[in-house]
């Protein structure tokens, strides 16, 4: 029985960050979380949330546009993709989805001016209304949770199930060293850290190298000593992400040089998208695993960076859609290529979206447990009344223990609370 779509709504609330929050060489003062609203023919209704990275899905929009303007082209996407959705009829929410991206797509490049808009800005405004058509779908056909919900085809790839996932905090630029410190002994010991950054701002290649080979030697010297149990040989690993930054196997080479004289190669697990999507070189004989996240918009997309030597998949579905994120993974599940779960700086009931994928995925190499990044507690000023939002706020499997989520029977059989109401988000949408 397909579902049709009676009514949609939108809305959106900014939520400021603690500092401005520094990658891909430019700053975030602010994130937007928009809210999709659809309601069947049925009468059910559902809200889900979507956070705005323009920064991090078109970097050339962030620059062209002012911070809130961005952000408003994108929200524009949403709403038009609702507009859309009204009165259409679907099988499934992937359905959906491909009924959606590309005239959203299109718009996008008419309203930005920008006709190469990459498919990511897409995708990322698609969010909200992908996770709505989810839960409606899920209302609709009395499923209750998220095993369930996932089709036959999809379920090889998601198929574990950890008690434990190690969250990843992210140390952008400006995070200064005492912090970083202080997060390894809180226990956190999986490390995402920015590199690639414009220290004059003046786009200097030269100078960012300098400047990440500072930071890193300076990092591996506070911490890389410390130990854990949960590695296979007992160190901190450490997640580099340049967000496409660096313009030459060569100049990345020379990172890694740097890296080895000051004894951290051995601990880097992943350096996640070094360059640009459109530099297409093979990188499997650069000795460490290289991650795509941005280049990798969708399934085919996977395919060619599987095929140029990538050798880990960055999944998220909080700024892909649940939808893609789903064909993304079992394209890396079939080719036996790792994944992960990737943050966007989102609000704690997206944590568990992603937590909620990342729990059921294989275990990183090196790694005896499931791996998360989340760094909204790091950034959001709000972030205890964010958790408040949150259908299941106070659940123990929504705090750190270690440095680890631990995640209990509760956790699952709610499916982490994510087809649940946050009453606080409904009512931005529907009164």
């Amino acid at each position: 029985m397909s579902i049709q779509i009676a009514a949609v709504s939108s809305n959106f609330e900014r939520e400021p960050l603690i500092r401005p929050f520094g990658f891909k060489g430019g700053y975030v003062s602010e994130i937007w979380q928009t809210v999709a609203g659809l309601k069947s023919t049925s009468g059910k209704c559902t809200a889900a949330l979507n956070t705005q990275s323009v920064l991090w899905s078109d970097a050339d929009v962030f620059a062209r546009w002012s911070e809130s303007a961005g952000n408003c082209l994108m929200f524009g996407m949403t709403d038009f993709a609702l507009r859309q959705a009204q009165g259409m009829t679907f099988e499934t929410p992937m359905d959906l989805l491909d009924k959606l991206l590309e005239p959203t797509h299109e718009y996008g490049k008419k309203i930005t001016g920008k006709k190469d808009l990459r498919l990511t800005f897409a995708l990322n405004a698609l969010v909200g209304v992908d996770a709505a058509a989810w839960i409606l779908y899920a209302r609709e056909k009395g499923i209750k949770d998220f095993d369930a919900l996932i089709p036959a085809a999809y379920r090889a790839a998601i198929a574990h199930r950890h008690t434990k996932v190690a969250a990843i905090p992210l140390m952008a630029y400006g995070i200064p060293m005492p912090e970083i410190v202080q997060a390894v002994n809180d226990g956190y010991f999986f490390l995402k850290v920015k590199i690639g950054s414009d220290p004059d701002k003046d786009g200097d290649r030269e100078k960012m190298l300098q400047w990440d080979m500072q930071r890193v030697e300076a990092i591996h010297k506070a911490i890389g000593n410390r130990e854990t149990p949960h590695t296979q040989n007992g160190k901190i690993p450490y997640y580099f992400d340049a967000n496409g930054r660096y313009d030459s196997i060569e100049r990345l080479q020379r990172f890694l040089e740097h890296t080895k004289k000051i004894g951290a190669f051995d601990q880097i697990a992943i350096i996640e998208e070094p360059f640009p999507e459109e530099y297409k070189k093979n990188v499997s004989g650069l000795g460490v695993r290289i991650a795509a996240d941005e280049s990798a918009h969708c399934d085919h997309d996977v395919e060619e960076r599987i095929s140029l030597g990538y050798g880990a998949i960055a999944l998220k579905p909080i700024a892909k859609t649940l939808s893609m994120t789903l064909k993304i993974a079992k394209v890396a599940h079939d080719a036996k290529v790792p994944m992960f779960c990737a943050d966007l700086t989102v609000g704690p009931i997206q944590v568990d979206w992603n937590k909620t994928f990342a729990c059921r995925l294989a275990p990183l190499p090196g790694m005896k447990i499931g791996v998360v990044e989340t760094n909204g507690h790091q950034n959001y000023k709000h972030w205890a009344d964010m958790q408040s939002y949150h259908p299941a706020a106070g659940s123990k499997w929504m705090q750190t223990k270690g440095g680890c989520f631990e995640l209990d029977n509760d956790f699952y059989a709610r499916s982490g609370g994510i087809l649940e109401d946050s009453e606080h988000y409904r009512k931005l949408v529907f009164a």
